[in-house]
């Protein structure tokens, strides 16, 4: 019983109330509601599975009167459990559980003012738009550095004890879902849930990190200097110079480093060549840029 106490206080000691903290509840709870919709408009309507503890669910509801978001919560209990034991904790588990209870009572509150019958029938528009809903509520809850519970929380427990990567894992348990789906709903429809998952996987990781793709380049001349001043004064972005040894002269060259955002790529092409024509150049394409100039490395508390 003291055992149980104290697990009960260290995860009231883990709640946060600075305003970080708080927007991220706010992000949690809007990306459970997204989720809960992408379900009762075009999921269940349907009959079209996405994969995880919800599409679990929705095989089950198919052959009970359980709510679906019932099952939801119950199912992720044990996952919980595994969570906790292995995944750090009371830190883990706080918007777990948020994330958890919302979806779960979004899901079976929204069923009482949802037509059953969805927004339409056909599943192409349904994959589609169901994939992009599901994926976008996905990204919030994860910007809000939430999980959504269920094979995110097995995902995360093979990557780390069993070395399996978390896309892999991700594709085991979703797989296994969808095999199911076969079974109950169809192929053809299973297929569709192949599609789905793909689209709502694509829109979570543009919902969490954003369309602002970052360039980088990397620009060997013989006018090191001229272009470094050009790049520093002209689109105010800083530089590194790196050494590097050409490998058929075997002579020392100056290697210049900089990253710029995507509208100031063409200006960098125009000042580079106007500067030195001969000029060899490198663009890269870079996920997130953070520090000077770019996003903080670290976001305020």
């Amino acid at each position: 019983m003291k055992i149980i106490f104290s697990h009960i206080k260290q995860f009231f000691s883990q709640i946060e109330f600075t305003k970080r903290a708080l927007w991220d509840y706010v992000l949690i709870l809007l990306g459970a509601f997204i989720q809960a919709m992408a379900l009762r408009l075009f999921l269940v309507p349907s009959d079209l599975v996405s994969g995880g503890i919800s599409g679990l669910a929705q095989l089950i509801n198919h052959y009970s009167s359980f709510p679906i978001g019932l099952i939801v919560l119950l199912g992720n209990i044990p996952l919980f459990i595994l969570g906790w034991q292995y995944l750090g904790g009371p830190r883990f588990a706080v918007r777990t559980i948020l994330s958890i209870l919302a979806f779960s009572i979004f899901t079976d509150t929204l069923a009482l003012f949802m037509p059953g019958s969805g927004v339409t029938d056909d599943l192409v528009l349904n994959t589609l738009y169901g994939g992009l809903l599901l994926g976008i509520g996905l990204g919030i809850v994860y910007r809000g550095r939430g999980t959504s519970g269920g094979t995110d929380i097995l995902g995360r427990i093979l990557n780390r004890h069993f070395g399996i990567t978390i896309s892999q894992a991700y594709l085991i348990t979703d797989s296994v879902v969808v095999l199911g789906a076969g079974f109950v709903f169809g192929w053809s429809k299973a297929l569709y849930g192949l599609v789905l998952i793909y689209v709502s996987g694509l829109a979570a990781e543009v919902a969490l990190q954003g369309t602002n793709i970052i360039r980088t380049a990397m620009i060997v001349t013989s006018e090191t200097e001229a272009v470094t001043h050009a790049i520093m004064h002209d689109l105010e972005r800083g530089v590194t110079i790196l050494s590097g040894t050409g490998g058929y002269t075997g002579e020392p060259r100056a290697v210049i480093y900089c990253t710029v955002s995507r509208m100031e790529i063409n200006r960098l092409k125009i000042l580079v060549h106007d500067i030195d024509p001969r000029a060899f150049m490198v663009i890269g394409q870079a996920q997130e840029a953070l520090g000077e100039g770019f996003k903080p490395l670290k976001e305020d508390d």
